[in-house]
């Protein structure tokens, strides 16, 4: 065990092998706050921004807000926000310190912080990598207006517990105080999320103003709707979930303690919507693709990278498959995912420019690295929450097309299969769901296969009034009866897939 830990100190103490912020830390000014401040964004937008602060543009150091868990703050700060990004692939090993993120604060413990945070006039970019089931959406796609946290949050707007509370709040603030807004920069999994994210905060404004009986630009809803700028982006980039034997080896490594190293591949990806009238860092500068359009790449990530993990997920879990590289390297589900790919390819947009057979070539290579561990169950988690744009759209865009979804339903199957197999075949609360209470009362009333499936979807909110909802019903209740009775290899063979297949 080493007897210090990483900090601004011992940076220069560091192994020569080991990257060091190329930049004086105590000049860098906060510009962006990040809200959701996990493994993610540490691999990510966070790398990114060291990147920009050591070409120079020192006005762009980000705070990052974690809105539940004080878990990273706690390792971080005595770290002086410091961590090191640990570059895997087969065989190599390439170790970053990331300077980027200098304070960090836990929303429920101190909102009054994260407020002033948000309303600083240096603050001119708003970030957040919180997932898809934090952003309160109900069924129909809306905001979710009887969740505890909205109704909290509508009678308590000094003491937020939501993105929505603090976002709204802190833009009432600032309109309040004559400074510009700041610009609100999505970094999640949902589709057209810039847009998704303004549509959800301008409902909660909108209910925000009726109970404060402010009317038309008077209130805050139209200050979002008109004068906030939401770009989209793309985000792109695998990070398992950190060992404990991970610490231990870079903590050797480094020859200090790393509370909280990031483990990530060397492929990354971003694509952002270029509409930041604060002013942004010079992302492109370091690979960001900056367009007018995020729309197109983030299907093809969406439906051929994500619907393809959660493919790998459940048909690996249900395998007994521990990690995305062994279950990858089952020729079943390589063959599996090769077809699903297949299926999803014509849903995407036509004459954008997408070169999905180079694109899916090089995620065959980043699925194959073993030695990032990226365990099945970590993928698997709210699946109730990812399905819908990673697989359900697809499959419904293959109907409208005269096409067979039968690769992609199977997807949706394996996720009930695997969702069931808990606490028998899987251990109990392996990975978890949104849904895990109504979905485990559903399994106990042991309905007819169709049957179940049908009110699984009602759960969901899958399908909801869509003319192919029966059709694809019918082919899930297919599989999943396939996969009851013979597991994955019934279910892959019945679609004329077989183990032995190379």
């Amino acid at each position: 065990m080493t007897s210090s830990h990483l900090s601004d100190a011992s940076l220069h103490s560091l192994p020569e092998r080991v990257t060091i912020p190329g930049y004086d830390r105590s000049k860098v000014v906060p510009g962006i706050v990040h809200l959701g401040v996990g493994a993610f964004h540490r691999a990510h937008q966070a790398a990114y921004v060291d990147d920009c602060l050591a070409a120079g543009e020192t006005g762009w150091g980000i705070t990052g807000v974690s809105l539940r868990s004080a878990d990273t703050r706690d390792a971080l700060t005595p770290q002086d926000g410091l961590y090191t990004l640990a570059i895997r692939s087969s065989g190599i090993e390439k170790l970053q310190v990331i300077g980027s993120i200098g304070a960090m604060l836990v929303a429920p413990e101190d909102p009054d912080a994260v407020l002033a945070v948000l309303t600083d006039p240096r603050t001119r970019i708003v970030t957040l990598t919180i997932t898809e089931k934090a952003y309160l959406r109900a069924a129909g796609g809306g905001l979710d207006t009887a969740h505890p946290d909205i109704v909290h949050d509508l009678a308590n707007r000094e003491m937020p517990r939501t993105a929505h509370g603090f976002l709204a709040e802190a833009l009432a603030r600032r309109r309040a105080a004559g400074t510009p807004p700041f610009t609100v920069l999505c970094c999640d999994n949902l589709p057209a999320n810039g847009a998704t994210l303004h549509r959800l905060l301008t409902e909660f404004a909108e209910l925000r103003d009726a109970r404060l009986g402010v009317k038309g630009d008077a209130g805050i809803a139209d200050h979002i709707a008109h004068q906030v700028a939401f770009p989209s982006s793309m985000v792109d980039r695998i990070v398992p979930a950190t060992t404990d034997a991970d610490r231990a080896r870079i903590a050797e490594e480094l020859g200090v303690e790393d509370a909280w190293p990031v483990m990530t591949e060397p492929f990354c990806q971003w694509v952002v919507e270029d509409n930041f009238p604060g002013g942004r860092p010079a992302w492109e500068d370091f690979g960001v693709t900056m367009v007018g359009d995020v729309g197109p790449f983030e299907d093809m990530k969406l439906r051929l990278l994500n619907g393809s993990h959660s493919a790998i997920a459940y048909l690996g879990l249900l395998s007994g498959h521990a990690t995305v590289d062994r279950a990858f390297a089952d020729p079943a589900i390589r063959a599996f995912v090769d077809a699903l790919w297949a299926e999803a390819i014509p849903t995407l947009p036509k004459n954008a420019g997408l070169d999905t057979a180079s694109y899916t070539a090089e995620l065959a290579e980043r699925f194959s690295n073993t030695a990032l561990a990226h365990r099945t169950a970590q993928i698997a988690n709210d699946g109730s929450q990812k399905l819908p744009q990673r697989i359900v759209a697809s499959a419904l865009e293959c109907i409208e097309a005269g096409a067979v979804p039968e690769h992609l339903t199977l997807v949706i199957a394996a996720w009930i299969a695997a969702c069931e197999a808990r606490g028998k075949t899987l251990p109990e609360r392996h990975f978890t769901d949104p849904l895990d209470v109504p979905l485990a009362a559903l399994f106990e009333r042991s309905l007819p296969t169709e049957e179940m499936v049908t009110a699984v979807f009602d759960l969901a909110g899958f399908t909801k009034d869509h003319t192919g909802r029966q059709t694809l019903v019918e082919f899930v209740a297919t599989h999943l009866v396939h996969l009851k009775q013979g597991g994955p290899a019934l279910a892959l063979a019945a679609l004329g897939i077989r183990s032995e297949q190379s």
